[in-house]
């Protein structure tokens, strides 16, 4: 397979949104697409692909509303997410590919193995689930955001992120992730957040095919082992990892969390 680009800024995945898209790594091997969560920027896989680097073709992008992608005002739903994507390996000639995401991104991850099981060939779930009660709480976060921006959600952010022990020993990473969630869009992190109000793909999980990697961090308080045990306890296929660290697993624990990765791709390396 050839892909077409070597480095991409700007991917249009419809009229008027760009995605900010990054190819990194082993061209000949098989393709891995890393999906952010709410708040974070592709800059949260740096641990992560700086050890898959010969392993895969690394392709990272900024969700929409998030990073260096354009922020819309509206038309955030999970589809319009999930479609985010198969327009970015449209556009890089990619017929299929794993697809590993945290939180908001293993959500996304998860309505493309439900919806876009030809082009999915593997999936690596980490730190989410296939709902996030209550709608209210995320109603009220979006409401926040529109009217007063995203500086109150920095610090219990970063709470929820990484554990103390990880803040107290990687200040100069911890600012990093910091700078991250300020810099989110105000637009971006509100119609996110209600995506995460309005979506549940737990009666869908069951439809997913492809290899399936769950990942739990031991002390997330967003999306604790036991959301993700609900997650392998609906995909016939799916097995669970559970790491020492927060919500944050690609940050706080790289070095297992990219294992858990070359495992999966380890199964897709003649899906080509």
């Amino acid at each position: 397979m050839n892909i077409a680009v070597r480095d991409v800024q700007n991917i249009e995945v419809e009229s008027d949104v760009r995605l900010a898209v990054s190819i990194s790594g082993a061209l000949d091997k098989p393709v891995i697409v890393f999906s952010n969560s709410l708040a974070a920027s592709s800059g949260m896989w740096d641990e992560v692909t700086e050890r898959l680097g010969p392993h895969a073709c690394l392709v990272r992008y900024d969700t929409r509303g998030h990073g260096r992608s354009d922020a819309p005002i509206n038309g955030y739903t999970i589809e319009t997410l999930g479609k985010d994507v198969l327009a970015v390996l449209d556009t890089l000639e990619i017929p299929r590919a794993v697809v590993c995401g945290v939180s908001l991104g293993g959500l996304t991850a998860m309505w493309l193995g439900i919806h876009a099981s030809d082009r999915i060939s593997g999936l690596v779930l980490a730190n989410t689930a296939a709902n996030f009660p209550p709608e209210s709480m995320w109603r009220d976060r979006a409401a926040t955001a529109r009217s007063s921006g995203v500086s109150s959600f920095v610090q219990p952010s970063l709470e929820r992120w990484v554990t103390s022990g990880y803040r107290d020993k990687h200040e100069s990473r911890v600012l990093e992730l910091a700078a991250m969630i300020a810099g989110t869009s105000s637009a971006g992190y509100a119609g996110c957040c209600e995506v995460l109000a309005t979506t549940n793909v737990l009666p869908d999980l069951s439809r997913i095919s492809c290899s399936v990697r769950v990942i739990a961090g031991r002390h997330d308080p967003s999306t604790p082992p036991a959301r993700a045990e609900e997650i392998v306890a609906a995909i016939t296929q799916a097995d669970l990892v559970t790491l020492d660290a927060a919500h944050m697993s690609s940050v706080e624990a790289p070095d297992a969390f990219a294992e858990t990765v070359r495992d999966v791709l380890k199964l897709n390396n003649t899906n080509r």
